[in-house]
């Protein structure tokens, strides 16, 4: 039977970038659509709120929130709010 699934270890960002993680808001901007990913990364872009490709949202920053850029980290951009 072949695999249906290969999933490459050199695709997107090994880490977060640090100036992502701020006290404040961020600007989450869907870069890549979530056509083509898992069921679960394109629930997730919705739970963020990101409904179609190249919207943008603003959300506070918390842990919860950065687990989820995480999870679909090379499909959004992330940039922090002054003040």
């Amino acid at each position: 039977m072949p695999r249906t699934h290969v999933w490459w270890r050199t695709r997107g960002p090994k880490k977060t970038a640090k100036e992502t993680i701020t006290e404040g808001k961020v600007r989450i901007k869907q870069v890549r659509s979530g056509i083509g990913n898992s069921w679960k990364m394109r629930l997730t872009l919705e739970a963020l709120g990101l409904r179609k490709h190249q919207s943008e949202v603003i959300k506070q920053d918390s842990p919860a929130l950065r687990g989820q850029i995480k999870h679909v980290r090379h499909l959004v951009e992330v940039t922090p709010i002054e003040g």
